[in-house]
């Protein structure tokens, strides 16, 4: 018998009616503000996705961009998630589990609004590197589904059709009206690097576009931190990790220090689970190396800059 349902704000009747079915109180699960705040986080999300979804198998179809559903639709929805305060609860939210394309749209467009409101873009920036950023993988609706889809390592040939999407997204937004020709050029340069090994065109430093250097941040921070077809997520800590050792490329090295330091900065008070599965709360941060806190765990401490094989596999959300 269903008494109250779940996510129910309880009120004196809910009590009485508890009671009276003879249910102790104690054993009801109450849910904190904090919790209520992650699944609101993750419903704004999912909200978002699911528009994303609609609209970007439309552009597959029509190949044309619906530039005023993106702004009266997906945009505010965005701009709304990086408001939350509880960043780690944002990044889980935006982790994507399965239909990994839709889901990385959104994630990359909330990753890098947030990086554009640490940079204190103005107003005007900001709503263009939202858009430029939910539509950087524009031009993947143009490759073929059994290869984008593919739940294997891709072949040389796929990858090489793959790669194709920065100049297909390119063509496709430098086209369309209403749109700033830096959501173009985003889309186009994403995947470039520094040092001139990223793709299409191996260009490098100040060739890229500010907001594409912002969007290859974000990119791959959700790629690595989300379940593909082809991989698993990665530990907290590896990506962290591999992302400052420039593992996936060479990206903007402040941009990269400027987001990542953010996230770990606000790791004190959170709830961690260790490599060895131990959990406990980071209370205070190593100046000299903010990646290996001080944990407190089983009525004592764990020092992580002193412990060479322990790290911080996730954060509990």
């Amino acid at each position: 018998m269903l008494i109250v349902a779940a996510q129910t704000v309880l009120t004196d009747e809910h009590l009485d009616l508890i009671r009276n079915h003879r249910i102790d109180i104690t054993t009801v699960a109450i849910m904190t503000d904090s919790e209520e705040e992650g699944i609101a986080c993750k419903q704004e999300v999912q909200k978002a996705v699911r528009a994303s979804k609609e609209m970007f198998d439309s552009i597959r179809h029509t190949r044309k961009i619906p530039v005023m559903q993106m702004r009266n639709e997906i945009l505010p929805l965005v701009r709304e998630v990086t408001e939350h305060t509880n960043v780690f609860q944002l990044l889980e939210a935006v982790k994507a589990t399965d239909e990994y394309t839709y889901q990385h749209n959104i994630g990359v467009g909330i990753l890098s609004t947030m990086i554009g409101k640490w940079l204190n873009l103005g107003e005007t920036e900001l709503a263009v590197l939202s858009l430029a950023a939910t539509l950087h993988d524009v031009g993947k609706m143009q490759v073929p589904l059994d290869i984008l889809n593919k739940p294997d390592k891709l072949t040389q040939e796929e990858f090489a059709v793959i790669k194709q999407h920065t100049v297909f997204g390119y063509n496709l937004l430098k086209d369309t009206p209403g749109l700033n020709h830096r959501t173009a050029l985003v889309a186009l340069q994403h995947h470039e690097r520094l040092d001139g090994k990223g793709y299409p065109f191996g260009i490098t430093d100040n060739k890229i576009d500010l907001f594409s250097r912002i969007v290859a941040v974000a990119d791959i921070f959700h790629a690595m931190s989300s379940k593909r077809p082809y991989h698993n997520a990665l530990p907290f800590h590896a990506v962290i990790s591999q992302m400052r050792k420039g593992i996936f490329g060479a990206l903007d090295s402040s941009i990269t220090s400027l987001f990542l330091d953010n996230i770990v900065k606000k790791m004190v008070g959170e709830q961690v689970v260790l490599t060895d599965g131990t959990m406990g709360e980071v209370v205070m941060l190593n100046p000299f190396d903010i990646e290996k806190p001080l944990i407190k765990a089983n009525e004592g401490f764990i020092d992580l800059s002193k412990e060479s094989d322990l790290r911080i596999q996730s954060i509990c959300m």
